[in-house]
């Protein structure tokens, strides 16, 4: 996945929409249609999602639908059917890295967020990720955001059909749950 065109792009550039496109509204995840021609300003690119503001709102653009921001849309990440059971699971970790809060410039792992996932073989053979995960506070609008992003790039295996997020609030996230790179990627230190 080519994320370096992501990760060009500048804070407060201005984009003129290539086409229609399926965006999420920020905070309440619902999906709306920003029109072609319609110009844009990049509020964050980390990871394989634009956030964007357009008349005052925020929007999410997932990787996808990157050709609407003149960019090469990215692949859906997958796996090749006969992945390991140690591969399916890094791919899941690697899936979570590339999910960020439209907000904050970190991803969801080092950001603390995540507290553990379960990969589990169903009795039909299919398998089911469970992703137990907090918000940084309580009140969060982005949960629903941030936990279908991380759904719809794990789902991209063949080898998962099943994709559980549970947010928990217990223990309560606190930046000590931070990883060092994101303490220093937030000036903490």
């Amino acid at each position: 996945m080519d994320l370096e065109q992501v990760a060009s792009l500048e804070r407060g550039q201005q984009l003129p929409l290539q086409r229609d496109v399926e965006a999420i509204a920020i905070p309440f995840g619902s999906t709306e249609t920003l029109a072609e021609d319609s110009v844009v300003s990049v509020m964050q690119a980390k990871g394989s999602t634009v956030s964007v503001g357009f008349e005052g709102r925020l929007y999410l653009v997932e990787g996808s639908n990157l050709d609407a921001l003149g960019l090469e849309p990215l692949p859906r990440p997958t796996l090749p059917e006969t992945a390991t059971e140690e591969e399916i699971e890094q791919f899941v970790w690697d899936q979570l890295r590339t999910c960020f809060d439209p907000e904050i410039p970190v991803n969801i792992v080092d950001l603390g967020l995540v507290y553990g996932c379960r990969i589990e073989r169903l009795i039909s053979g299919e398998r089911m990720v469970t992703i137990r995960m907090t918000l940084t506070a309580p009140g969060c609008g982005m949960g629903d955001v941030i936990a279908a992003d991380a759904r719809n790039k794990i789902l991209g295996a063949p080898q998962i059909s099943k994709v559980h997020t549970e947010i928990v609030f217990s223990p309560p996230w606190s930046r000590d749950m931070m990883s060092d790179e994101a303490k220093l990627e937030l000036g903490m230190f």
